[in-house]
């Protein structure tokens, strides 16, 4: 077991216990459902909230092929903390640290004509080839190339910089926008996109080594979009991308966070009194009051205000009254746990406890937010670190 605290007793109010062995199990899955495709594991935002360098320490040992960041300071960070083999940052702006990232043999994204004048000036500084992959918009309307003109001109002048020998142009790729809805006419329409984009790049003379649009959804339910290469997000850390495609379980996953609490007060309060700010929760009679020392700095939703659910000796509670900035309140209905009993906000829910689904229904948002916005307050506590026997 390690710990990512420097204050050795931080786990004791609230601890974020992140299981390795399930990550590389659910890396493993994925590459079953890639049917030979290679998989990317995503580890932006530090690991969607899980702890970047672990995570893709374990999901490189369980075979993954590929590491991905949004930003290239996600990027720099795995490889000054190691990491090896390759990695593609996607999220940049002008004046990016386009010449570190090329010296630290990264793959950058591309999406229009100033991000390559600004990777070629960068490449002709450092004297060396940059890696680059282009970016495709099929249909999502965020980063990435529009079709027709864009593209040919994107193309053109990647070419024309490959043969000056200031980039190697390593990937084609695009991202779906609804892929975790389905039957969406607008996955068969990007994907057709997709190919199209594609057949010009190669009949203009790129040679790519990886070219890739399936992201977590579309892994798991989209064979015809796997290509070379798979970028799984949300799925690698245990999480269904949609409800409407199952649960975990059903996708053969494993959820790798369990996020927990220390009571920090049991006691009795009579009927009529008021819980949190607001009063928005008074007590129907006679009770006890469990103080969860966990709160909006550390990541749980304020909109969880009296919905989020909480296993607090054997039973699921419920938040009484608001989330506060550091704290919330659970109605034990007369049960009296001891101060430090544990309560679980969330984990895979095969002990009875609530799952991020769970929290994110109670919230009126997604699994991805519940977990990626778990605080720096709250120490990740590492385990199954290394495969047994």
């Amino acid at each position: 077991m390690s710990e990512t605290s420097a204050v050795p007793t931080a786990s004791l109010r609230a601890r974020a216990e992140i299981d390795l062995g399930a990550l590389r199990a659910n890396v493993r899955a994925l590459r079953a459902r890639a049917e030979g495709a290679g998989v990317m594991a995503v580890v932006k935002s530090d690991g969607y909230g899980h702890g970047a360098v672990p995570c893709a320490r374990a999901a490189l040992a369980a075979g993954a092929a590929w590491l991905g960041t949004a930003t290239a300071e996600e990027a720099l960070a795995l490889r000054a903390a190691g990491l090896p083999g390759r990695i593609l940052c996607w999220l940049w702006v002008p004046g990016g640290p386009w010449r570190q990232a090329i010296e630290a043999d990264i793959d950058v994204s591309l999406s229009g004509t100033w991000a390559l004048r600004e990777v070629t000036a960068a490449a002709r500084e450092a004297g060396r080839v940059a890696r680059v992959q282009l970016k495709a918009d099929t249909g999502l309307g965020r980063n990435g190339c529009q079709p027709g003109e864009n593209w040919a001109a994107l193309v053109t002048a990647a070419l024309r910089a490959e043969a000056e020998g200031l980039v190697r142009v390593t990937g084609l790729w695009s991202h779906f926008a609804c892929a975790d809805e389905p039957g969406h006419p607008s996955v068969a329409a990007q994907l057709g996109r997709f190919r199209e984009m594609v057949a010009y790049a190669e009949d203009q003379g790129v040679r790519p080594e990886v070219r890739h649009i399936a992201n977590s959804p579309a892994t798991l339910t989209l064979s015809d979009s796997h290509f070379d290469l798979v970028r799984t997000g949300i799925a690698l850390y245990g999480i269904s991308p949609s409800p409407e495609l199952g649960t975990p379980a059903d996708l053969g996953l494993r959820p790798v966070m369990t996020l927990s609490a220390s009571l920090a007060l049991v006691k009795h309060v009579p009927g009529g009194h008021g819980v949190s700010y607001g009063h928005h929760y008074v007590t129907p009679g006679p009770t006890t009051l469990g103080l969860v020392p966990v709160g909006y700095a550390d990541g749980i939703p304020r909109h969880a205000s009296g919905t989020g659910p909480v296993l607090v000796d054997g039973k699921w509670r419920t938040v009484a009254g608001r989330v506060a900035m550091d704290q919330f309140v659970v109605d034990l209905g007369g049960d009296e746990p001891p101060a430090g009993a544990q309560a679980v906000l969330f984990g895979p829910g095969d002990r009875g406890e609530p799952t991020a689904e769970d929290w994110a229904k109670a919230s009126g948002t997604i699994a991805y937010e519940i977990v990626t916005r778990i605080g720096t307050r709250v120490p990740r506590v590492y385990v199954n670190g290394q495969e047994p026997g």
